[in-house]
């Protein structure tokens, strides 16, 4: 039986092309199908072929019939057609990893050979090669530069457009960097362990986005592991924070509640804990309260996350930079969503309202959930227009990120619209949901 012909990397036209990039940022695979045909050359029996699909799945593929969802398949299509894994918002993928050098003799390729991997500019080369530590497993310095960037960049991504989305690249930089650890030494390897520790409580986030709580849980507890070992409690109490959080999500705010408290021990013993720091984390404790409607500790909660606030004016630069998020706006509008969840609807809704007021346009899925908060507190007061434009503006910018914590939220309003049915405002955000959302 004749063997198939090697699939070599796709012309460096079509991976420049915006209508490229655009169609890889959303995962169009029916636009690119059509492209890698239009533009390579390389027709659906071909793609089907490279892809481990039948030609019949392809062909409806490319007539938007069906689609890809499952990230087996489309790390498949990625690793068949020779797509760079960022494209997709995956890791790296194996054929981009530069291969250790074989000690075996083998026969010489003639030079004129066509390489079977994507030639990266001369200008990227080196960046590839220090973000993803030589092949030899060497770590240097600036190593750890590109991998925290990358870190910064992902946090970036999940503030601009949700998380969800993020788990495959992270889960793979993650694997990566505790991989790298495992054989550096010295002061390298607590470095790269600190990383994997973002890392895992990235991924947990990520996956908390999504909602998948059991696995979120598992990569925040690595963190945590990670931290512990090196006895690093600021840290921990950050990773305490975000599960504390997630306990508030599942239904659990008894253990939301000893998770804040936890986190609030760990930052106290890192030498007094950052007053921001401790704001931030008496704030997660007021969630936990407010969810169990214990109004005298979620205000007691919140007046000790002020008065810590108040602490940590002028010094916000000397607080780690995973907490310097919590700025006034961030205590303002979070008093707010405490409040609501306590039912106290007249004095939260005001200060929600300032807080989306003031947040920045970049800062997509915060900008929803406050939304959400503060079409909540005015549904609660019988507001129905304001909380149907309230509703609007936080389905238009959850129709913009891949959130499905967010958009559980936005489907919770609806149902929590349903006894007014019939009234226009309900029957026009309804119809605004039919035509985002489909």
């Amino acid at each position: 039986m004749a063997r198939p012909q090697p699939h070599h990397a796709l012309p460096p036209t079509l991976l420049d092309s915006p209508e490229w990039w655009e169609a890889c940022r959303h995962r169009d695979f029916a636009r690119i199908f059509r492209l890698v045909k239009l533009k390579a050359g390389i027709y659906p029996s071909r793609i089907a072929a490279l892809c481990g699909m039948t030609p019949s799945r392809v062909g409806e593929i490319m007539a938007g019939r069906r689609s890809l969802a499952h990230i087996d398949v489309i790390e498949r299509v990625a690793d068949g057609l020779r797509i760079p894994g960022a494209m997709l918002g995956l890791a790296h993928r194996p054929w981009e990893i530069p291969s250790p050098a074989r000690t075996q003799e083998r026969q010489p390729e003639p030079v004129t050979a066509v390489p079977s991997e994507p030639e990266l500019p001369p200008d990227e080369s080196g960046g590839l090669d220090d973000l993803l530590a030589l092949a030899d497993g060497q770590v240097t310095r600036s190593t750890l530069t590109a991998l925290r960037s990358s870190v910064e960049d992902y946090w970036r991504r999940d503030d601009e457009h949700g998380g969800a989305a993020l788990r495959p690249a992270v889960v793979g930089h993650l694997r990566y960097v505790s991989q790298l650890f495992e054989g550096a030494g010295g002061g390298l390897r607590q470095d790269l362990q600190s990383l994997a520790a973002e890392l895992a409580r990235l991924a947990g986030w990520a996956y908390f986005d999504a909602c998948q709580y059991s696995t979120a849980r598992t990569y925040f507890a690595q963190a945590l592991k990670l931290s512990h070992s090196q006895g690093d409690r600021l840290f921990m109490a950050n990773i305490l924070s975000c599960m504390s959080l997630q306990a508030t999500y599942d239904g659990h705010p008894n253990d939301a509640v000893a998770l804040a408290c936890k986190a609030q021990d760990a930052a106290r013993a890192a030498a007094g804990g950052h007053p921001l720091v401790m704001s931030m984390l008496h704030m997660r404790e007021a969630f936990a309260h407010a969810t169990l409607r214990d109004s005298r500790a979620c205000h007691e909660a919140v007046g000790r996350s002020r008065d810590q606030y108040e602490r940590a004016r002028g010094n916000e630069q000397e607080a780690p930079l995973w907490v310097r998020y919590f700025d006034e706006t961030k205590l303002v509008v979070d008093t707010g969503i405490a409040l609501a969840g306590l039912g106290e609807a007249a004095r939260a809704e005001p200060l929600i309202a300032e807080g989306l007021r003031r947040e920045k346009a970049g800062q997509q899925r915060g900008r929803a959930l406050h939304a959400f908060w503060l079409a909540s507190t005015q549904l609660q007061q019988g507001k129905l227009d304001q909380a149907c434009q309230s509703a609007g503006l936080a389905l238009d910018l959850t129709a913009a990120i891949d959130s499905p914590r967010m958009a559980g939220h936005v489907d919770e309003l609806r149902r929590r619209m349903m006894p007014y049915a019939r009234e226009a405002p309900v029957i026009a955000f309804e119809q605004q949901m039919r035509e985002v959302l489909g």
